[in-house]
This record gives C-alpha cells, structure tokens and sequence, in this order.
C-alpha cells in the first residue's frame, strides 16, 4: 500500500458518477446493507454481555480484515501496488476508528434513542460538504426536501430530543453529533481523493488495518476486558459483525459509494435505525408504535424524492 505516486495518474472518477441516482439494483443493495446494520445494533447488545462494546469493535476489525484480505488474494485483487492512495487510505482509517470510538463511548452518557436523532444528521453533512469538495453533486429544493422528510420520519419514530439535564448527557450529545461528522467525513474522503478509483476492498482494508490496534489501544484505555470465554451466543453475533456486516456490507457500501451519488446513497442510511427497531421487536420482542408506520412512509417518501433523476 505504497504512496508512491503511479507512472500514469489514476483517472479522476466520472462526472456522472458523482451525481448518478441510484437505479433499482442499488437501491435494493442500500436497503439490505441498512437492514443488515439495523440487526448489527441488536447483536451489538446481544454479545456486550461477554465482550464489552470496543473490545467488539477491535475484535471484528481482526477478523474481517483477515476475511477481506483472504478475499483479494483468492481473487487476485492487487493490494501493494503503487497508487498514491497510502495518505488518503490512512486519513480515512482513523476517521473511521475517531467514529465508532465516540458512538461508543458516548452511548455511555446518553440514550440510545437520543444517540439515533443526533448520529443520523450525518447524511445532511454529507449533503453539504458535497458542495464544497464534490460541486456537481448538489441537491435541488425538492432533494433537500426529500432528505428533511426522511429526517422528520426519524423524529416520529424516536421523538424530539429534550434539552439534555444532565452534564455528562450533553456530552454524550455532543460525542454523537462528531460521530456523525466523522461519518460523513469518511464518506466525503473517500469519494473525493483517489480511494474513489481503487477497489472497495482495499479501500475497507485501510480502515480495518488501522481501526484493529487504535481500537484495541481504546478498549485498553477504557478498562474493557475479556474475563471469560464467551459463551456460543456472543461469538455468533461477533460472527455475524465481522463475517457479514464488516467484510461484505461495509466493502458493498463503498462500492455503490463508488459509482453513485454520495448525496443520496447517505440518505438511505435513515433506514438503519428503522430497521434497528424492526430488528429489536422481531428479535428481543420490542413493543412496535404505530408512529413507526408513520416514520416508514415518512422515510420512504423523502427517499424517493432524493433519489429522483433530474
């Protein structure tokens, strides 16, 4: 993963590219990749009993990193060769790391249905650091429209914020809105430098290679240990983490980042959490409002206008 520059420069990525809606085979891909993270949040809470919260994010870094690689090499991906990426891959590792460090610890001081409202205006910082770095992919009225609308279906299902009582809630806000920056930072770095014209692959790769020992250093700091082996549920869920949501989700993520709009592939993320309660009723028997029909179509409504051609 040299930083030596190519003898020929790789080709900027293309115009349509970065502002091409999501046909209907991506659409499908964001909806699963959203559904797969929203079940990611319950197995999160379903091992935290026998493998504290950093400690699972260090772990599964390990493993799908092994995973991923494993991959490229079957498939003969090149992953060593020279081009130009190593500064940018390793920018983009530890905003990924800074990421999940604050939703993490910051759930520790505020609630998780403040976390959501708060974590979730990542697609709106997407949105707008897109007309600083990537002018071609800005969003008309009715799309800013559409991703308010989906937004708004987010407060329907979790409800509006209360001014935070507590110091130490303020602060887990606070850590949940950088998260949120991070995020969309992540996303932003990696459309617009050269990571864009790399394979997703290797672009996961540089995340995982530098989040597992910052993550690792974290849990350490955080007094997080293992005490015990865990039991064969909690190794399921931390299976399920590493194998499917981190070493194919999150590398499918990046390649529809990739060759879509950056803008209205991050406004599908508000499925997520959606699908996060969904997944916590059909799994821990979570009782299920009929605000949250409301917030469905409210999300789906304002999908559909983002992702209108123009």
């Amino acid at each position: 993963m040299s930083s030596t520059a190519p003898s020929e420069p790789l080709p900027p990525p293309a115009h349509h590219h970065t502002v091409r809606p999501l046909d209907l085979t991506a659409a499908a891909i964001v909806v699963l990749l959203c559904l797969s993270w929203g079940f990611s949040q319950v197995a999160v809470k379903l091992a935290i009993h026998d493998i504290p919260p950093l400690m699972q994010v260090a772990l599964r870094s390990v493993i799908a990193a092994v995973l991923v690689a494993g991959w490229c090499v079957a498939r003969r991906i090149p992953l060593f060769e020279r081009d130009g990426t190593l500064k940018a891959g390793l920018i983009v590792g530890v905003l990924f790391t800074i990421e999940f460090i604050l939703i993490y610890q910051g759930l520790a001081f505020t609630t998780a249905t403040r976390a959501v409202v708060f974590l979730y205006l990542a697609p709106f910082v997407v949105v707008i650091g897109t007309r600083i770095f990537l002018p071609a992919d800005r969003f008309r009225a009715s799309q800013w429209f559409g991703l308010a609308l989906s937004f708004a279906g987010m407060i329907v299902a979790f409800g509006v914020p209360t001014p935070a009582l507590d110091p130490r809630q303020t602060l887990g806000d606070l850590m949940m809105v950088a998260a949120a920056v991070f995020w969309a930072s992540t996303t932003l770095s990696i459309k617009a430098s050269r990571l864009n014209a790399i394979s997703p692959e290797k672009v996961m790769l540089y995340q995982l290679v530098v989040s597992a020992p910052l993550m690792g250093l974290a849990a350490w700091l955080a007094g997080e240990r293992i005490t015990h082996w865990p039991d064969h549920q909690a190794v399921a869920w931390l299976a399920y983490q590493s194998a499917w949501v981190v070493a194919i989700t999150f590398v499918l993520w990046f390649s529809v980042i990739k060759h879509y709009s950056a803008s209205r592939v991050s406004a599908f993320t508000f499925l997520t959490p959606l699908f996060g309660v969904a997944a916590g009723h059909f799994v821990m028997n979570d009782p299920l409002t009929p605000a949250f029909l409301v917030a469905v179509a409210f999300v789906a409504g304002g999908l559909v206008l983002v992702n209108r051609s123009r």
